[in-house]
């Protein structure tokens, strides 16, 4: 057997099975990213007819045609699991040929599609003014060099072993997470409640010096990272000096973004933030700052911040009532433990995230390989 020279239509075909009878409901619907993965839609589907609503069956591919404003990648995703799910009529779906099963595997046609190659031919041949799209006959025209079978299933089995792996990382968290988010369920109605300003004080200290340029902020998962602010000609040492163990406030758009951007500083060297952020510390010995912090990851927490944020445009939850929010208080024994949790549910989540772009970043070179291998079949 030789590689082979080919178009990709050859070996796919649209799938057009709608929902018709209404067997798949509202926790059925997926979104397709452009990490080119199926995953619970963010749309809101009250009102929605989900009879046209298509079906994509296990070992299904399906797209979103549109390609603008998508961070120049191509959001296409193969349906890997054991259940059917939904996706709007707007995207298409298709599948390999049955008949052409043991020429084209599915996963190495998944491996070829998530490469940042892909990805710019993809943006490359779109075709629209305003909107772009990349519609099926787009992808029927792909041109492939297609190894011998036995080649393909040899680098998808790498690439299922280093699945498998990352996946025995990631299966354990809904555990974890229910475990410490019933922990805190519990003590919501059994601990006495502290507010935050019993728990935290305001600190104050400016990189006067200017001997730090780490200038960082807070996004929306409670996260520090590097300002993309323009510093160039600011004056640092107006700013705020952030010390581990510290956390940094910011009350601004509180309601817009329904969540209150609070984070917990955890690395050694102290870096800058704005001086429109607050930064606080806690001043109780019996309350861990880690335990503040998983409390205020919780989203019914960012609901009650939108809640209580102002009536202006911004929606900006002010001090003051940052300070009236309550939060059940254990022992700090209880406290530690259920951190504990929390801690070894992040370390996971971290492992499985990064093995995840290692599977991502390696498909570029599973393929090449393949291809490779196949060349040198022709050759011999």
């Amino acid at each position: 057997m030789a590689s082979t020279k080919c178009k990709l239509g050859s070996f796919i075909e649209l799938r057009e099975n709608t929902n018709a009878n209404l067997s798949y409901g509202i926790p059925d619907v997926r979104g397709v990213n452009n990490l080119k993965e199926l995953m619970p839609t963010k749309a809101d589907l009250n009102g929605r007819d989900l009879s046209k609503f298509q079906i994509v069956y296990p070992g299904e591919f399906v797209f979103n045609h549109r390609t603008s404003r998508n961070g120049s990648k191509f959001s296409i995703a193969y349906n890997d699991g054991a259940k059917p799910v939904i996706c709007t009529e707007d995207y298409v779906v298709f599948r390999i040929k049955p008949e052409c099963e043991k020429e084209l595997s599915a996963r190495w046609l998944y491996m070829f599609f998530n490469r940042p190659e892909f990805d710019r031919y993809v943006i490359t041949n779109s075709w629209g003014s305003s909107t772009e799209f990349y519609n099926w006959e787009d992808v029927q025209a792909v041109e492939l060099e297609l190894p011998p079978y036995p080649v393909q299933q040899k680098y998808v089995d790498i690439y299922n072993a280093m699945l498998a792996n990352q996946q025995s990382y990631e299966h354990g968290l809904d555990d974890l997470k229910h475990t410490f988010e019933t922990l805190l369920d519990k003590h919501k109605q059994t601990s006495p409640k502290r507010t935050v300003g019993s728990i935290l004080r305001e600190v104050d200290c400016r990189n006067e010096d200017n001997s730090i340029t780490d200038v960082q902020g807070i996004n929306i998962s409670k996260q520090f990272m590097p300002s993309i602010a323009n510093t160039h000609e600011v004056d640092l040492s107006k700013y705020k000096v952030v010390q581990k163990g510290q956390f940094a406030f910011s009350g601004m758009q509180t309601g817009r973004d329904e969540c209150i951007r609070i984070a917990l500083f955890d690395r050694d060297s102290p870096v800058i933030i704005s001086p429109a952020y607050t930064v606080l510390e806690s001043k109780d010995p019996t309350v861990l700052s880690e335990y503040v912090m998983m409390w205020f990851s919780r989203k019914e927490v960012d609901r009650l911040g939108w809640f209580m944020s102002d009536a202006s445009i911004r929606t900006n939850l002010d001090k003051d009532r940052f300070y009236e929010i309550e939060i059940p208080v254990p022992d700090i024994k209880i406290q530690q433990d259920i951190v504990d949790i929390f801690k070894a549910y992040n370390a996971r989540k971290e492992i499985a995230e990064k093995l995840k772009a290692q599977i991502q970043n390696i498909c570029p070179i599973l393929i090449k390989g393949s291809i490779e291998e196949g060349m040198r079949t022709n050759e011999a």
